[in-house]
């Protein structure tokens, strides 16, 4: 399948939480270096993994966007990164072009599929996206509220589990950004500790 053929027309964008392209529509970030607009689609939990995100103390160059799942994901499988490639390897609904998400792609998934009724961390930059669209604001303890797509509800088929979950953002050569599916919190951690990815798939849309 092409890059045109997968690109979704801006007339035609499908609804968040919609089962679109092998997964469910997750929402749209902007590139801030290119200015074009991508749509999100986030795998089904049955493809979720698990793993170190790579290795401690080595820089990944082509691992730094916020927006970039792909090619994050591929800086990380070729410097070694065994979660990032079994990501790379799946083939789903019949798209093979599959990623850990980027930190601000990531985002998306908390602010729209959160699985909890539990309050927020309004604290640091948690929920600060300025590459969403709309542009995302900071957390309160309210906002978001669990999601009101049931199937990504605490206990739904879909639903996020209440715990830590890699982005392919990097931080540094020993960091890298994660989320925790509870409360929203957005830190970076050890490269070298192990915890779960919903991948992604982007769709260019302008």
């Amino acid at each position: 399948m092409s890059a045109v053929e997968k690109a979704a027309p801006a007339a035609t964008i499908p609804a968040i939480g919609q089962a679109y392209g092998g997964g469910f529509v997750t929402g749209i970030t902007r590139d801030p270096s290119t200015g074009k607009r991508s749509l999100h689609i986030s795998s089904g939990a049955a493809h979720e993994l698990v793993g170190k995100w790579g290795e401690y103390g080595v820089k990944i160059e082509g691992a730094d966007s916020f927006t970039d799942s792909l090619a994050n994901t591929q800086a990380m499988a070729a410097a070694g990164s065994e979660i990032a490639a079994k990501v790379l390897a799946l083939s789903i609904g019949g798209y093979n072009d599959w990623a850990i998400p980027a930190r601000d792609v990531q985002e998306l998934q908390y602010r729209h599929f959160k699985p909890t009724t539990e309050e927020n961390w309004a604290s640091s930059r948690n929920g600060d996206n300025p590459n969403s669209e709309p542009v995302g604001l900071l957390y309160s303890e309210e906002d978001p509220a669990q999601t009101l797509h049931a199937v990504f509800q605490e206990g739904g088929a879909e639903a996020f589990r209440d715990t830590w979950y890699w982005s392919s953002s990097q931080r540094s050569a020993y960091y890298a950004f994660y989320m925790t599916f509870g409360g929203g919190t957005q830190l970076s951690l050890g490269k070298y500790d192990e915890l779960r990815v919903r991948p992604v798939r982007s769709e260019l849309i302008d």
